[in-house]
């Protein structure tokens, strides 16, 4: 925790840093630029020409503690009506009439504030330019002196957060003690508890973990009883094939060859039912990739056309196949593949709008198999690419549509369950979705 505290504290020093130079420069230039306004005051015209009266309350307000050199310079036009000569002059199409401008420049070997503003005077051609500038000791002096204050506050507040820290965590988790005990108690006892968890009452931060954690040792107890279950089933499904096979196996040991035969097929209803026993387990456990099988390929998608025919025509939708046309095997699960192409398919006809097409490739070769679903509608942005595969997640451009946006959620899961590769990109117009497949393999 001191770690992210300390970043915390650096970041806060940088942004109050940045805070005292920008209040540090605002303040002293409204100082500068109120003494700016008094000598400007003073300028007027008598009998054509040019007078002033330098106030001396002006170089007052200037007046500070680390004696600044005050400059100052009046000219009309390019003539030096009074001050420094070769203080630095600004661009006077730069300066609006009677609006202050403050800048940074050097001079003299040191760096200085400069107010200026141009007044334009009746009777007189050329404007009036009135600088004043001061060096920068008094803010950098005033500058350091809130950094140092800063400085002690943040040092100080760290200090006392880390001499409070241990205290603290010590007092929060006695909760998380006793959640832990609650746990380590079951170890104690001889078979499995998977009742929820009796630690008393917890904070609202730890309720969630310890409802979490009943919620899984609930499914833990589902699964277990699966296991169960499974173990029950199996035992009885199995219990008759066996006997069965004892049956036959003690008449062909008394010389009947009818016998064998009966052994045969118990032999093969048992393995049938064993293949499918496991195939059950295999299939109601989560997580993992359902059995293959030798799938065609093309029948999947002349299928999944068939079933979204009638909203395509009801879309004015053109759907087109280009497929070999010999059977395309590959190794897969046809339910998940069916359910992608499908998916695709409605999306597309969906999002695509009237008068568009949808073609449905599929390329073989010795290497890979691939199938493309690829439409001519609007597409989506570059950005919104990313995002694909997302649950609940709708872009702009599927406004109006009906839709919860599982869609390519679905499609995104059964790929990977499948082990597929899967590719969506923009053709401009439309979009295109690619699956790619290994070679036909076998499914032992």
């Amino acid at each position: 925790m001191l770690v992210p505290l300390l970043a915390i504290a650096i970041l806060l020093g940088l942004a109050g840093a940045t805070l005292i130079a920008d209040v540090v420069r605002r303040t002293n230039d409204r100082v500068l630029g109120g003494a700016l306004g008094a000598i400007a005051e003073t300028v007027q015209v008598e009998r054509g020409e040019v007078t002033l009266d330098l106030p001396a309350a002006a170089f007052g307000m200037l007046e500070n503690s680390e004696r600044d050199n005050v400059y100052y310079r009046i000219a009309v036009g390019g003539r030096l009506l009074t001050g420094y000569a070769d203080l630095p002059a600004p661009n006077d199409r730069a300066l609006g009439i009677d609006s202050p401008r403050f800048r940074f420049a050097m001079y003299r070997g040191q760096r200085i504030r400069i107010a200026e503003v141009r007044r334009a005077l009746p009777r007189i051609d050329q404007p009036v330019i009135v600088q004043i500038a001061e060096t920068l000791d008094g803010r950098a002096a005033l500058q350091r002196r809130l950094m140092i204050a800063l400085l002690i506050g943040e040092i100080a507040l760290v200090g006392m957060a880390m001499l409070l820290i241990r205290p603290a965590l010590a007092w929060s988790l006695r909760p998380l003690a006793r959640l832990r005990a609650a746990v380590e108690a079951r170890d104690t006892r001889a078979t499995p508890d998977l009742s929820p968890l009796r630690a008393g009452l917890l904070p609202a931060e730890l309720r969630p973990l310890s409802d979490a954690f009943d919620h899984l040792l609930a499914r833990l107890d589902t699964a277990t009883a699966g296991v169960r279950r499974f173990t029950a089933d199996a035992s009885h499904q199995m219990r008759t094939p066996l006997a069965v096979l004892k049956v036959q196996v003690a008449l062909a040991r008394r010389g009947d060859m009818q016998a064998l035969g009966e052994i045969a097929d118990a032999a093969d209803r048992l393995e049938r039912l064993v293949t499918q026993l496991l195939a059950l387990a295999r299939a109601e456990e989560a997580g993992t990739s359902p059995p293959l099988e030798h799938v065609d390929l093309r029948e999947v998608a002349i299928a999944a056309i068939n079933r979204r025919i009638h909203e395509a025509i009801g879309a004015g939708v053109e759907v087109q196949l280009d497929a070999p046309d010999d059977a395309v095997v590959i190794a897969s699960h046809r339910t998940l593949l069916f359910e992608i192409v499908s998916n695709l398919l409605d999306n597309a006809i969906r999002y695509i709008g009237d008068g568009s097409s949808i073609t449905v490739t599929i390329v073989s070769d010795n290497t890979s198999v691939t199938i493309a679903v690829a439409d001519d509608g609007p597409g989506i942005g570059d950005a919104d690419l990313q995002r694909l595969g997302e649950r609940f997640v709708r872009f702009s451009t599927s406004a109006g549509q009906e839709g919860s946006g599982l869609g390519l959620a679905i499609v995104h899961s059964a790929a990977q369950r499948l082990g597929a590769r899967l590719r969506i990109t923009n053709t401009n117009p439309g979009l295109r979705v690619t699956l790619s497949f290994g070679s036909l393999c076998d499914l032992n």
